[in-house]
């Protein structure tokens, strides 16, 4: 008998799979856990020019954490992070759940979704830079288009210089998030939808149900799993807002856009370089996304998906039972 030719498929996976767990190894992991050391040490960027400098751990080891968190500026940026993010977020999901309702809708066969769908995308192509640089310019004082065009409309009889405006400044950078990234969940919102059955729509429109009460009742409940994943990875992203406060205000006026990497940023690379500091800062936000995400996760988790319950459903349908 001829001996078949059996290819190890296991082994090209870990061929493959290499490049990945080496760039995780190297770029993400052992930053990490070097950043989570340096939080504990002395370590200043000034400081290591000095001879005879030794990195050692603190006798008190949480003293770097401690003055984080009592730094008022710190509790002002945490404070700035998050109202950001809800103020992006809330119409982000609000508009994304709504255009994903309008292009799935079965009932109103609309023409020319692919081009909507590219135009509500784009701005999350363009780098978020170009974006905040693009926007300084359009509210510049005194004369910028945002202020040309509001007084030519006569809504303003003088200029209004939105750079010394604390709400103004807030509200222009979570409009910009919210503008780049609610085509980017409108897109996966359409993808989790068009995997559903469509039986189940086919079968609510026999028994009369309207399209409302087929978003309400079936759409929504479904896309639980990718509602997680759109929240988490939101969150993520808005506790590392950076660049577009760096850029378009500088985290002006009077810290109103100053936010968490911002402020890690300054301790870390600007002044007195406290690489310890900004360190153990990263730290605590990183502890902050981790505790969200879990609370997230265990809130909005799929109850009949556990183990348990879907080893007594197979039995169930096994035995006939239902």
């Amino acid at each position: 008998m001829r001996r078949r030719n059996v290819v190890n498929y296991a082994k090209w996976g870990y061929i493959f799979s290499f490049p990945f767990l080496a760039t995780f190894l190297v770029f993400l992991l052992y930053p990490l856990i070097y950043t989570a050391i340096i939080g504990f040490t002395n370590l200043q960027g000034m400081a290591t020019m000095m001879p005879g400098f030794q990195m050692k751990i603190l006798e008190q080891p949480f003293d770097n954490f401690i003055s984080i968190l009592s730094n008022n500026t710190f509790r002002v940026s945490l404070g700035n992070t998050f109202k950001i993010w809800i103020m992006n977020f809330i119409p982000q999901l609000v508009i994304a759940l709504l255009l994903t309702a309008w292009f799935t809708n079965q009932r109103h066969r609309l023409n020319g979704i692919g081009a909507f769908k590219v135009l509500f995308y784009m701005p999350n192509i363009i780098t978020a830079a170009s974006i905040a640089i693009l926007f300084n310019v359009l509210f510049a004082f005194p004369s910028g288009p945002v202020n040309d065009m509001l007084v030519g409309l006569g809504f303003f009889e003088q200029p209004h210089n939105y750079m010394v405006d604390r709400d103004a400044s807030q509200m222009i950078v979570a409009f910009i998030q919210f503008w780049m990234w609610y085509g980017h969940s409108m897109l996966i919102f359409i993808s989790g939808v068009l995997g559903l059955n469509p039986s189940m729509y086919e079968a609510s429109e026999i028994d009369g149900a309207s399209s409302v009460q087929q978003f309400f009742l079936i759409t929504l409940p479904n896309l639980r799993t990718i509602m997680v994943y759109i929240l988490v990875t939101s969150l993520v992203g808005g506790l590392n807002i950076f660049d577009i406060p760096r850029l378009f205000n500088d985290g002006m006026p009077d810290n109103a856009t100053s936010t968490i990497s911002l402020f890690i940023y300054r301790q870390a690379f600007a002044g007195s370089y406290m690489y310890n500091r900004a360190a153990a800062a990263s730290m605590i936000v990183f502890l902050i996304l981790a505790v969200l995400s879990t609370i997230i996760f265990f809130v909005l988790r799929d109850k009949n998906t556990g183990p348990e319950k879907v080893a007594r459903k197979t039995l169930m349908k096994a035995g006939g039972i239902k």
